[in-house]
């Protein structure tokens, strides 16, 4: 599988990372379907109150209007536009799953929203301008998998 982040996405991410400084923060990403594994991220939703220094729990309430209004945007067009996945920084850490990440996104894939996969974006700043991240693929019965990364 393979995410595409545009140059706006990445500069909105920045900001808002800049701006948390060493607060974890994040939200859900929202993306369009290139062809069948392959995935733009297009839209995110960022949520600045609910962080601390070590941890992020997004609450999916504060994300439903955000998703809605995608929605909206794109024409409820599901099978192109959609709820593709998570993602949270890790300010102090490094850009890896932790345990607690993995569980809840395969909590995610296995709960009975009926979600066959999912990604989760781990971001953080280097140096205050670079973005460093990991991308992992969760999906129904099998192990969770990297995922290239490929900047528009």
């Amino acid at each position: 599988m393979r995410v595409e982040i545009s140059g706006e996405v990445r500069a909105r991410l920045r900001r808002a990372l800049r701006a948390a400084g060493r607060r974890e923060i994040g939200g859900v990403l929202m993306g369009e379907q290139i062809e069948p594994g392959h995935f733009r991220v297009v839209e995110l939703s960022i949520d600045k109150d609910t962080g601390g220094r070590a941890h992020f729990v997004r609450s999916p309430e504060a994300h439903a209007g955000a998703l809605d209004a995608f929605f909206q945007r794109t024409g409820n067009e599901y099978s192109r536009f959609n709820y593709l996945g998570e993602w949270h920084s890790h300010p102090g850490f490094p850009v890896m799953p932790s345990v607690q990440d993995a569980a809840s996104m395969d909590e995610l894939v296995h709960g009975e929203r009926g979600i066959d996969f999912a990604v989760l974006l781990i971001v953080r700043l280097h140096w205050w301008w670079t973005i460093v991240s990991s991308c992992t693929l969760f999906r129904r019965d099998l192990r969770p998998s990297p995922v290239e990364i490929l900047e528009e």
